[in-house]
């Protein structure tokens, strides 16, 4: 069973060296995924699950971990603009408890309040269309949360591992 870090300091020296981290943007109806190279310096999103239930969600995280070797899981903690955890915040919690029995790696979070608000300039800026937008959103939104993380590793000095 997975162990659950409050912060990411506690989970970086439990992470498996020179392996890809998966980043998670968990929204109502899709879950934005985004992995990171084995080195841990960049983000790519990959793709966005539409959420039908949580045994199939899950499946299909379970499948890209092992595809893809991931060694820890980041979910975008959303927090209210005064640091107060509501209601969304506590599902991502409940999500990370009932997904630590189907992995056996690290989960952290990271504060994503406004990783949608930069996915979306960054998205405006490259002149993407409404429509396409609202297809890579969450992903594009799960990468900012994951480099935020890969940023915050090397800072703390355990990024290259």
């Amino acid at each position: 069973m997975s162990e659950i870090y409050q912060t990411i300091e506690d989970l970086a020296p439990n992470l498996p060296p020179m392996r890809a981290l998966m980043g998670l943007d968990l929204g109502t109806k899709t879950i934005g995924v985004a992995v990171s190279d084995s080195m841990r310096s960049v983000a790519t999103p990959i793709e966005t699950v539409k959420r039908k239930k949580f045994g199939v969600d899950a499946q299909r995280l379970v499948d890209i971990i092992k595809d893809r070797d991931i060694g820890g899981i980041i979910l975008g903690l959303p927090m209210n603009m005064d640091g107060s955890e509501g209601p969304r915040a506590q599902s991502t919690r409940a999500f990370a408890r009932n997904l630590a029995p189907l992995v056996d790696l690290p989960i952290g979070f990271w504060d994503e309040r406004l990783s949608t608000v930069a996915a979306e300039r960054a998205l405006l800026e490259a002149d993407t269309s409404r429509k396409r937008r609202s297809e890579v959103i969450d992903h594009v939104a799960a990468s900012y949360i994951l480099q935020g993380v890969l940023d915050r590793l090397t800072h703390i000095g355990s990024g290259a591992l």
